[in-house]
């Protein structure tokens, strides 16, 4: 961070990364949590009520944390955004492609909750097929706070960024392994795409938000890619 940017920066800044680092961790925890007791692979000396029960709290706390991070972000009138922007992705002027990777994640999370307060008039298998959802908002949250966030850059950042990767990963990696056999492609599968996930995010920090003159280039690659899917 530089010293213009923490002079420049009011509580509501402070504020916003604060909310949405807690809300990422919080994610990464409900995610991992769902990882690692779904299928066959629940803990025998927990409940299946108090699993549940823990999962839910946390997508809970979550969605308040990005409540507060999405609110603070919006009424500090550093970047002018709208409130449309909490729900209309990439539709915002400062760096439309970072902000507009959090508000899908925002809106996948959203209909993960909607769905949930409506699971027995809906289904199972409808609320089931939403609720992989959640998976997706992940690490495209995880993209939307490194390529967005101002504070990518700082040590301890990163460590969380790397905290959160290993959770989810090794999660994955007790589900399979909890799996047995039999399924062998689709285990294959699955690992490989839980190993992409962190291959990709260390490949785009040193290629991207860790290389000097970051925030100038996030902001014409953003115009670029969306003038691009335009």
């Amino acid at each position: 961070m530089t010293t213009a940017t923490a002079l420049a920066a009011s509580p509501l800044w402070y504020a916003s990364r604060a909310g949405g680092t807690i809300a990422l961790l919080l994610l990464t925890a409900t995610v991992g949590l769902g990882i690692a007791i779904g299928g066959k692979a629940r803990p025998r000396r927990i409940g299946r009520f108090e699993i549940g029960l823990l999962h839910r709290n946390l997508a809970v706390l979550t969605l308040a944390f990005l409540a507060l991070h999405i609110a603070t972000a919006i009424i500090d009138p550093y970047v002018h955004l709208s409130w449309a922007t909490a729900v209309v992705p990439f539709g915002a002027s400062y760096r439309p492609l970072w902000l507009g990777l959090g508000t899908v994640a925002f809106d996948l999370l959203l209909a993960v909750l909607v769905t949930s307060a409506l699971r027995l008039r809906i289904g199972q298998g409808r609320w089931k097929a939403v609720h992989w959802l959640a998976y997706a908002a992940w690490p495209i949250g995880l993209f939307h706070a490194a390529g967005t966030g101002t504070d990518t850059r700082l040590p301890l950042q990163l460590w969380l960024y790397a905290a959160c990767l290993a959770a989810v990963a090794a999660a994955a990696g007790w589900r399979l392994y909890r799996a047995g056999p039999g399924h062998l492609s689709i285990r294959l599968s699955t690992g490989l795409l839980v190993l992409a996930v962190p291959v990709l995010v260390t490949a785009f920090l040193a290629t991207g938000p860790l290389q000097p003159g970051w925030s100038h280039r996030a902001a014409a690659l953003s115009l670029t890619a969306l003038g691009g899917i335009r």
